[in-house]
């Protein structure tokens, strides 16, 4: 089927033009280390360019190094309020298995009438906590590995 009703580009086209726009930012950066604002020359504007604050562009940064590597990219206030499926897909987890990690008090969350809401900066500090455990548990079994001949 050639049209879609959401019109989106290839990734991979997306992931191209990314991967190019990336390096023109990450110059600009570079160039500019002390700058608390960066100026950006936009096409068709009259006034030609438009001042952006410095972790605007930082987050740019971020958000086309993602494209460039062919990931989905969501933007999230870190004072966001999120519902249980929204965390479940920011986590990439299915909902009944997030309901157990709140049981658990892995992650706070608070109830509003009979749901349950998450800050978005409680669900990214359990990431970020199980990120470190997984790569520690990584670390630990590639140590073992090592000492036992096997690598």
């Amino acid at each position: 089927m050639k049209g879609s009703t959401t019109d989106r580009p290839e990734p991979l086209a997306d992931s191209a033009v990314a991967a190019e726009a990336l390096k023109t930012v990450r110059r600009s950066l570079a160039q500019h280390p002390g700058r608390a604002s960066i100026q950006v020359r936009v096409e068709d504007e009259p006034a030609g360019e438009l001042t952006l604050p410095r972790e605007a562009v930082e987050l740019l940064a971020r958000v086309l190094a993602l494209m460039a590597a062919g990931r989905t990219v969501s933007v999230v206030p870190a004072h966001a309020e999120l519902t249980t499926q929204q965390a479940a897909d920011l986590l990439n987890v299915s909902r009944p298995f997030l309901i157990g990690l709140l049981k658990a008090d892995e992650i706070e969350y608070r109830m509003v009438g009979t749901h349950r809401r998450i800050r978005a900066e409680s669900l990214l500090a359990y990431k970020h906590r199980d990120d470190q455990s997984r790569r520690a548990a990584a670390d630990e079994l590639t140590a073992l590995n090592q000492e036992m001949g096997l690598i």
